[in-house]
């Protein structure tokens, strides 16, 4: 379908102009993932834990061109006592040593025992470390005793330097924009809060029966009517599988967030949005023409019959039906990027549900038992994502489609290599979407005129 046509049907589908009108009725709780303070999640941020490997880094590299410098021109017994008993500042490189300690000891407290969020501390020991080799090149008669009076300066100088540039332009910028999302989350979640009605009860092994408004949450045992959930594992991954739905629906209450990246000639669009420790996410927009219940059918309630014509897919089998809303997958996805891309392998957990105006499929990543990780495969790993098809209300004949895609490919891939694959794989997805959707129809005729 062009591009053009949302002009045309954009008027007989709400969700398209905005997600959240679509989902201010239909949202439950808030997440307790995305609400949960930064601060709070963690001990320490991943950017800031490699800052702090980095400065442990520096202080091991120096120490160990000083000590191969220790052991040039005698024993190192004799240059130990030489450059530390009878020290002399023009001609020791133990200073320089004790400079890389300082920083150390200064940049762990500040920014691993305290976690600071302010630059000042790197701010003083890189002050102190350029103005001290400066003066030292200059007076000293290092340069002229062997090339570790070049490379320990230069070293301890350029080291210096990265630090302030990791920790000003990576970790806390980073941080930073992690406490902006957890607050547009609280944000969004207070202003939902009035609208939110109770969930609605399952599915029923994956049929749609009838919508029902009446149901509870008091406990995971009771959602369903049909299977449910007894052992500990069991209620694992149906906790599981409701933390994905929450992040899922938070994601989809952002949309004003979501930063556009490319479309193609049907009117596809991608778009992505950060997500606190599970960095980049990919959102697929899609205007189909046909009902929500067949996209609801052929995508979500059939996740293994999905090999039959999405190329994208090499292999999909349901390892556990948990209870009537969840259950575990494994699923193997082909190549991607003309071959750079080798297929991988993935356990997931889903989560089906059914609201008034939307279709849900939300999932991650999860152990199960019957299928380790093997030699053939490299396995992945999903973050929260999942399928979600939004009803029209004035014109059954079409639906929104939108899949949120979160995941670590593993593996030494470039990472602008990764998210061009995704992107294009997103894309064929939809192309393959609409091929089967296409085939369907006949078939779907002949039955209605029987």
């Amino acid at each position: 379908m062009p591009g053009g046509d949302y002009g045309e049907l954009g008027g007989s589908l709400p969700a398209i102009a905005s997600l959240n009108a679509s989902y201010s009725t239909s949202l439950s709780i808030p997440s307790p993932y995305l609400l949960v303070p930064p601060a709070e999640r963690k001990a320490i941020s991943d950017v800031r834990r490699t800052f702090c490997l980095f400065v442990t880094f520096d202080v091991l590299f120096i120490s160990l061109l000083w000590i191969i410098e220790l052991n040039i021109s005698s024993s190192i017994w004799e240059s130990l006592e030489k450059e530390v008993v009878h020290y002399n500042y023009r001609s020791s490189f133990f200073d320089i040593f004790l400079l890389a300690v300082f920083r150390f000891l200064c940049l762990q407290v500040g920014y691993a025992a305290f976690r600071l969020k302010h630059w000042w501390v790197i701010a003083i020991t890189t002050l102190v470390t350029s103005v001290f080799l400066v003066v030292k090149v200059i007076v000293s008669n290092l340069l002229s005793q062997n090339a570790f009076g070049y490379v320990l300066p230069i070293t301890s100088f350029v080291v210096a330097w990265l630090e302030t540039w990791f920790l000003d332009f990576k970790v806390l910028t980073q941080e930073a924009d992690d406490e902006r999302a957890y607050l547009a989350a609280v944000n969004a979640a207070c202003e939902r809060a009035p609208m939110i009605y109770p969930r609605a009860v399952s599915d029923g092994q994956f049929y749609s029966p009838p919508e029902s408004l009446a149901g509870s949450e008091e406990d995971l045992d009771e959602e369903g009517l049909g299977r449910r959930a007894v052992t500990a594992q069991e209620k694992e991954f149906v906790r599981q599988g409701r933390e994905a739905m929450s992040v899922v629906e938070q994601i989809l209450a952002q949309e004003d967030n979501w930063k556009f990246e490319k479309n193609n000639d049907m009117g596809d669009s991608v778009y992505t949005l950060e997500i606190p420790f599970h960095g980049k996410t990919f959102i697929l927009k899609a205007l189909m023409q046909c009902s929500a219940e067949l996209v609801y059918q052929e995508v979500i309630l059939q996740p293994e019959k999905m090999v039959q014509w999405n190329r994208t897919v090499s292999g999909c089998q349901i390892l556990q039906r948990v209870d009537d809303n969840t259950l575990v997958s494994y699923d193997v996805s082909a190549g991607a990027a003309g071959g750079v891309v080798s297929a991988r392998d993935f356990v997931n957990v889903r989560r089906v549900e059914r609201k008034r105006d939307c279709y849900l499929s939300a999932g991650m990543a999860t152990d199960h038992d019957a299928k380790p990780p093997c030699g053939r495969y490299v396995r992945g790993e999903n973050g929260p994502g999942g399928f979600v098809v939004l009803k029209s209300i004035s014109n059954p004949s079409i639906c929104t489609f939108i899949w949120v895609l979160n995941t670590d490919l593993k593996g030494r891939l470039p990472r602008y290599l990764i998210h061009q694959s995704l992107a294009a794989t997103m894309f064929e997805f939809m192309t393959h979407l609409r091929q089967r959707i296409s085939d369907l129809r006949p078939s779907l005729r002949s039955h209605h005129h029987i």
